[in-house]
């Protein structure tokens, strides 16, 4: 029986995570995190029963400790309890479900104890992908891909070498403004920025797939996972999102990963490989499909997947820029503080405000990110919400 934690257990991918988990009872959960959703944890150490669980806000840390003292588990809190869960001995693989770069060092250490990583947080390759995949190499753990594209590059692999591609081919569904211009999405609400075509996900990768900078994000990864290069990895748009990915090989072949937008299949498939076991759902039924169809992205009105190229070819820390601007941007979006439009318009800022670090470490990453934040709120008045 696979022993599995889960960091970010009460969000989108953590809940689903648990969900295999459940109908297939063939892993044991042995620990959980979450930041604050005390209700959700309580119910989840209940049902599975982990031995050691973290709640990163501290006090309420100690509300659930009070909550659960009738069952045998350990609470700690912060990024000390992140970094003790990881390094639990009792624990043979980790899903990183945790929103943005609070996933770095957590990840870094699992790798350390010899963890296998069900990855779910992009931002931890994009960022510091020059330290992760080298340590995985040298500690001989597996990166095994969780979104829904990584996942379907990995499985279009197997059988085959790295040194066989000539491109990958990474697909999106476009976002609920496919076809629009940016004066057409001047004034999109939160609402409508949320409302997804074909997937249900968490608040910010739904705002990131709006802006298409999600699909600059998996470019990023997409990099460090496949060891491939920016000029080796096409975005195409695919709004029935049917196909997950391709993989062209140097031959001229494709290999493709079809099936329904469900993110338990990447989930259980990074939790069983290299083998994969029943899962019930609705199954692709190319009868009443009709068809499947192909556009090159609008990189004019969607300008945040440009900037995600330039990240990519600048390097050291500029992807850190990107990211962290867009997270900032995203937060505040979500908060009614600042429009649609202005996400991208906040990462070009900052991006062009900031002088590349090469190579940098795990402390000077952390400092950039930090330096974005306070650059953004120095530009930026937020004395009122706006109408958006």
């Amino acid at each position: 029986m696979k022993r599995v934690g889960i960091l970010g257990s009460t969000g989108s991918i953590g809940t689903q995570t648990l969900e295999v988990i459940r109908e297939s009872k063939e892993e044991k959960v042995v620990a959980l995190a979450a930041a604050a959703n005390i209700e959700l944890l309580e119910k989840q150490i209940r049902e599975f029963s982990p031995k050691i669980v973290c709640v990163f806000e501290e006090e309420k840390a100690k509300l659930l400790k009070q909550n659960i003292k009738d069952r045998d588990v350990r609470i700690v809190s912060g990024m000390e309890g992140l970094l003790e869960i990881v390094q639990l001995e009792e624990m043979d693989i980790i899903v990183t479900a945790l929103v943005g770069m609070i996933g770095i060092q957590p990840t870094i250490k699992a790798i350390e104890s010899g963890k296998d990583i069900a990855l779910a947080n992009k931002e931890t390759l994009v960022t510091a992908g020059h330290l992760i995949m080298p340590l995985a190499k040298e500690k001989g753990v597996k990166i095994l891909p969780v979104d829904s594209e990584h996942s379907a590059i990995f499985q279009s692999l197997q059988g085959t070498s790295k040194r066989e591609i000539e491109k990958i081919l990474l697909t999106a569904s476009g976002g609920p403004f496919r076809g629009k211009t940016r004066k057409e999405m001047e004034t999109v609400t939160v609402e409508d920025a949320l409302k997804h075509p074909n997937w249900k996900m968490g608040h910010k990768i739904t705002i990131d797939s709006a802006t298409m900078v999600n699909k600059g994000l998996e470019v990023m990864e997409a990099k460090w996972l496949f060891g491939v290069e920016a000029e080796q990895i096409e975005v195409v748009i695919q709004p029935q999102s049917i196909i997950h990915s391709m993989v062209e090989f140097v031959d001229g072949g494709i290999i493709a990963q079809l099936g329904i937008p469900d993110m338990k299949l990447p989930i259980q498939y990074a939790l069983t490989y290299p083998n994969r076991r029943y899962l019930k759902g609705e199954r692709l039924d190319f009868s009443t499909l009709g068809k499947i169809t192909f556009e090159a992205p609008d990189r004019e009105n969607f300008y945040g997947l440009e900037l995600a190229y330039h990240a990519i070819k600048e390097g050291g820390s500029m992807p850190t820029v990107f990211n962290a601007a867009n997270e900032f941007a995203v937060k505040c979006f979500l908060e009614h503080k600042i429009r649609f439009l202005q996400i991208p318009e906040w990462i070009e800022k900052a991006m062009k405000k900031h002088k590349t670090i090469k190579n940098p470490s795990i402390e000077k990453i952390l400092e950039t990110e930090k330096g974005v934040y306070e650059y953004l709120e120095s530009i930026t008045p937020f004395d009122r919400q706006i109408g958006v």
